[in-house]
């Protein structure tokens, strides 16, 4: 296969740098185009999508990182685009060039660690992470393991594609974990950000699922669209936790009294994962997903009751699998998830990061890369 006509690859490209890591700050800078080595891609990126794990890492918000990052360090994780040279090696894959395909938050795994044969990717004890160890998606070309990328069909449009292999990827993840049955409640916490409202969509759409989703009251209408029966804005109700109480008691009048089978929190909040908690039902779950930023702090504080006598459980979810992503993609060629997103050039990433930082932002942003 590397045997090939190789399509025509620039010896430099474009690419958009963390510049000050520690803030949000991005300068365009050119750099050289790396040659596939052994079992590797390069892909010419023409889209890529813009997750709030960019801004933890590239502001350093996220202490519990292994290391923090370099100046000069390229970031992103939601790429998209075509295969234009291929490495050696890489005939199993069945890859080709001209390929439709994506790079994800893992940008590659071991498989054969502990967490990897048990189809968890995202706690892989080797994982390269798409955007920190290695360079990400925020620029022309990148390279990727040719068995790691997503296939992508070709009747999903790249820049509906790049949102779903990082937000869609970890929405699908989540639910699964919710283990809850078809008809089941199940409470979407940040309902309207990039993950949440994929997992409203998963959740109704894909499983036959009834939600209730909370959000800032800017989201409602799109929060609505993602198929959310019921909305709770967070402005109705009051702070600390006097809200808590008041947002329990909302959930378990609309769950006839009993509590919801699930409720999956998508921001980082720990008076969210509180009442969270507070909102299941007997045999509930409670999925985390929003990571902490700054110094953590414990999100449940439950007594040992309350687990006993209603066989609560807590379950962290990662990022899903390759499988998993593949699986994604089929949703959305069917049309049964449709990421809400803005299109915007790469060169306005600063402004987008200041915006995501001010809660600003419906849904996913993507960015062309032109």
């Amino acid at each position: 296969m590397a045997a090939e006509a190789d399509m025509k690859v620039p010896s430099d490209h474009s690419a958009m740098v963390y510049d000050e890591p520690g803030s949000v700050s991005l300068q365009r800078r050119i750099v050289k185009t790396p040659m596939p080595g052994h079992g590797q891609v390069l892909i010419r990126i023409t889209h890529s999508g813009i997750c709030h794990s960019d801004h933890g890492v590239m502001t350093h918000a996220w202490k519990w990182l292994a290391r923090r990052i370099e100046p000069g360090q390229v970031g992103g994780h939601e790429g998209v685009g075509n295969i234009v040279k291929l490495g050696s090696a890489t005939e199993a894959s069945g890859l080709r060039l001209g390929d439709h395909v994506g790079v994800k938050w893992v940008s590659e795994a071991c498989l054969s660690c502990p967490p990897c044969l048990e189809g968890a990717d995202g706690c892989c004890v080797n994982i390269k992470i798409s955007g920190y160890y290695t360079p990400g998606t925020f620029q022309q070309y990148t390279l990727a393991p040719a068995y790691y990328v997503t296939p992508i069909p070709d009747s999903v449009p790249s820049a509906v594609a790049a949102p779903l292999l990082c937000g869609g990827l970890t929405a699908l993840a989540a639910i699964k974990k919710a283990k809850a049955s078809p008809g089941s409640w199940v409470l979407v916490a940040g309902a309207g950000g990039g993950v949440g409202h994929l997992v409203c969509q998963i959740a109704s759409r894909a499983f036959s699922l009834r939600v209730i989703g909370i959000d800032r009251v800017m989201k409602k209408v799109m929060i609505h669209d993602c198929g959310v029966e019921e909305f709770l804005a967070l402005e109705d109700y009051s702070m600390g936790l006097q809200r808590q109480y008041e947002v329990v008691q909302t959930v378990r009048k609309l769950t006839d009294s009993l509590g919801v089978a699930a409720a999956v929190v998508c921001t980082g909040e720990a008076s969210a994962y509180s009442w969270g908690f507070e909102c299941l039902r007997f045999n509930g779950t409670l999925v985390v997903v929003g990571v902490q930023e700054g110094d953590e702090t414990p999100i449940c504080s439950a007594s040992p009751n309350a687990f006993l006598f209603h066989q609560r459980r807590i379950v962290g979810s990662s990022v899903g699998n390759r499988l998993d992503a593949i699986e994604f993609m089929k949703l959305a060629a069917r049309g049964i998830v449709k990421p809400h997103f803005t299109l915007r050039s790469l060169e306005e990433l600063s402004d987008i990061f200041e915006e995501m930082e001010r809660g600003e932002l419906l849904g996913k942003v993507v960015v062309e890369v032109l």
